[in-house]
């Protein structure tokens, strides 16, 4: 009758504190390597686009703020040049027109960012809720492996224990070459 051999990679979980999770079993140290290099790139990425989006949005703040500074100025300007029946009064109304246009423009890309801001961060809940789930599946999944071997061990403990009650101890000759090899073993000792 064969026993079954314990594996001998066992498999291992370790919840590290940065909340990662590392599960160690048949991958092999490149397929380690390719997932920590692949979250870092995800996060550098992740950086990256927060960056992005910042600059973005300091950008639009102060061409709104410029755009609404030059419009109280040149209304001012406005003012005075028809006041003064200024020749250059065509010029100012064209001026003007283009700085409303501009803040036309301005308004829908605001609502574009704050529009893609919350798309992301619904996305990064989703993703970070599915992670979570994950987590937990394996969690799961390692504690079943680890009492299915546990219940395979004892029943391979109980059946030996049975074999060893209902056999006879076994017994066999010494063969001729093994008796040489004690004696002389004998012989080198004394």
């Amino acid at each position: 009758m064969q026993t079954a051999e314990p594996p001998q990679n066992s498999q291992q979980l370790m919840v590290q504190s940065s909340g990662s999770l590392s599960f160690n079993s048949n991958l092999s140290k490149e397929d380690e390597e390719m997932s920590r290099s692949a979250l870092s790139t995800f996060r550098a990425k992740e950086e990256e686009i927060e960056r992005k989006k910042m600059e973005v949005r300091e950008k639009v703040q102060a061409q709104l703020g410029r755009v609404e500074e030059e419009t109280k100025r040149l209304a001012t300007i406005r003012e005075e040049l028809e006041a003064l029946a200024d020749p250059m009064r065509k010029e100012v109304a064209s001026v003007r027109k283009k700085i409303d246009a501009v803040n036309k423009e301005l308004k829908p890309l605001g609502h574009t960012c704050q529009k893609k801001e919350k798309e992301y961060k619904e996305a990064l809940e989703a993703f970070n809720e599915k992670n979570k789930e994950k987590v937990q599946l394996i969690t799961r999944l390692m504690e079943l492996v680890g009492e299915s071997e546990r219940l395979r061990m004892k029943k391979l403990e109980e059946l030996m224990i049975h074999a060893e009650l209902d056999s006879p101890p076994i017994t066999r000759e010494v063969l001729p070459f093994e008796q040489l090899a004690i004696t002389t073993v004998d012989d080198n000792n004394n």
